[in-house]
């Protein structure tokens, strides 16, 4: 009964979320592009980049969806029209979206996820931005220290009287907490804590839990003395963030694609995380920060 429950306010949430994106007369803007963003920083920071990218090399005009929901909402709002484009990471698509068994080789995941994307759902995956965000399996820096501890197979010994915190996509894909569990033996004291992203870091750090799974650019890590244990056992597959975009909304304005891959390949990892740790630690506006980053590479 408490599964079909929470299925139900889960499934509420879902069509709240889709019904958001539709047009009407409140909306501040009714663009020729809608790009959405999933509900975490990193998210924010690169919808406002597609966004912007979009604005400033065409003449078209882009409403902006922040904070939609996770990667099934996303999808389902995509695929219905709601949206024409927004970030998703390659192997979140390929085991969570087409419910594929992990593969560790990026290039397989990347042309495999862009032939069943354009035949099943008529949307093109665009080359990835150049970094890769993967599930990062996150401890207290002071417990790491004690402990000695380095990677999550280490870890297995102590998570028994541990608590864990997580998302509720990453408790229930194909790619995350099931298969992880499984992979390295992870028992806690009770079953994990279903959390929001945003409360995962201060949970971390007020000891209500003692391991989360975050980002592995998340710009908090390190300013908060936290420790990313090694997937020594390579459980995880490739997370490359990429355009996912309409393919009908491209064939409408042909200038969209050319200005989107633009953005191929031009940001690495330490750059991403800086840009998170601006937007989370130094509390700077989005807009600004892209601006700024835009500016320094030249786009």
């Amino acid at each position: 009964m408490k599964k079909f429950v929470v299925y139900c306010l889960l499934t509420l949430a879902l069509v709240m979320a889709i019904a958001s994106c539709r047009p009407n007369a409140n909306t501040s803007s009714t663009g020729d592009i809608i790009v959405a963003s999933k509900d975490f920083t990193e998210q924010d920071i690169l919808g406002e980049l597609l966004a912007q990218q979009i604005e400033a090399t065409t003449n078209l005009k882009v409403s902006r969806r922040p904070r939609l929901g996770g990667s099934f909402v996303c999808h389902s709002a995509i695929k219905s029209g709601r949206i024409d484009a927004y970030i998703e990471y390659t192997g979140t698509a390929f085991t969570g979206i087409l419910k594929q068994k992990a593969v560790k080789n990026p290039k397989i995941v990347y042309e495999k996820l862009k032939q069943a994307y354009a035949q099943k759902f008529n949307l093109e995956v665009m080359p990835s931005l150049g970094f890769e965000n993967t599930f990062a399996i996150i401890i207290r820096g002071e417990d790491a220290k004690r402990y000695n501890i380095q990677t999550l197979s280490q870890a297995t010994q102590y998570t028994p009287q541990w608590r864990g915190g997580f998302g509720y996509e990453f408790l229930e894909r194909e790619d995350g907490f099931p298969g992880l569990a499984k992979t390295y033996g992870l028992q806690f004291a009770k079953p994990p804590q279903i959390m929001d992203l945003g409360l995962i870091y201060r949970a971390l750090i007020q000891k209500q839990v003692d391991m989360v799974a975050g980002n592995s650019t998340d710009g908090q890590i390190a300013r908060l003395g936290l420790v990313v244990l090694e997937d020594d056992k390579q459980y995880f597959p490739p997370y490359e963030p990429t355009p996912i975009v309409r393919q009908e909304i491209l064939a409408k304005y042909p200038q969209l694609k050319t200005a989107i891959a633009q953005l191929a390949g031009r940001i690495t990892a330490d750059e991403m995380r800086q840009l998170n740790y601006l937007v989370e630690g130094e509390l700077r506006d989005i807009k600004e920060v892209v601006q700024e980053f835009r500016k320094s590479k030249n786009l």
